[in-house]
């Protein structure tokens, strides 16, 4: 297994298995070169992939760069460590569910959180998936060092009514819980 920082010829096997673990609709081209986008700064890379020899791509991480992402209204900045200015963003992570439970996510996470805190970050904040099974994603999150700072109710819905988005738990009216969390570096 090898964790290789994310380039374009990456896409599509990016995009299959977002679409696999998030549900239908959740990643497209125009979506990932964004988020590749956000992630690099000074020429540094903080999005990764898990690469495996016999399968391919396994499992993703898309980390946003200080300063290079959108704050919203899921954004509770008042109760952050850290000031928006050095504060990333964790976007996506995807495992593939033949390859979940080998420690795929911490490595990617610990690949991102190198790069992000070379270009300058000293925390991340992700918004998880509540109804993730068994709230995977929480736990490992948490399992990570990250603290819970809000939940916010129906996080994905306006994506899931207007952009096409197909949560796999609610179908195409998403009312899942988001937890919005941070990891200092």
């Amino acid at each position: 297994m090898s964790i290789l920082p994310l380039n374009s010829t990456h896409y599509p096997a990016v995009i299959e298995l977002g679409n696999l673990v998030h549900g239908e609709n959740y990643l497209d081209l125009d979506g990932i070169k964004m988020m590749h986008q956000r992630g690099t700064q000074h020429g540094l890379n903080a999005s990764f992939v898990a690469v495996d020899e016999l399968h391919g791509v396994v499992g993703f991480r898309t980390s946003y760069s200080a300063g290079q992402w959108p704050i919203d209204k899921w954004c509770s900045t008042t109760l952050w460590p850290v000031g928006s200015e050095h504060m990333a963003y964790f976007k996506c992570i995807a495992i593939h569910p033949d390859a979940q439970g080998q420690g795929i996510g911490p490595k990617l996470l610990k690949a991102s959180v190198e790069v992000l805190k070379q270009q300058g970050a000293k925390a991340g904040v992700s918004h998880l998936w509540m109804q993730s099974p068994g709230n995977g994603a929480v736990k490992y999150f948490t399992k990570s060092g990250g603290k819970l700072v809000k939940a916010h109710d129906d996080r994905w819905l306006d994506l899931s009514l207007y952009e096409g988005y197909c949560c796999p738990v609610c179908g195409n009216e998403c009312h899942c819980q988001a937890a919005e969390m941070v990891l200092e570096f």
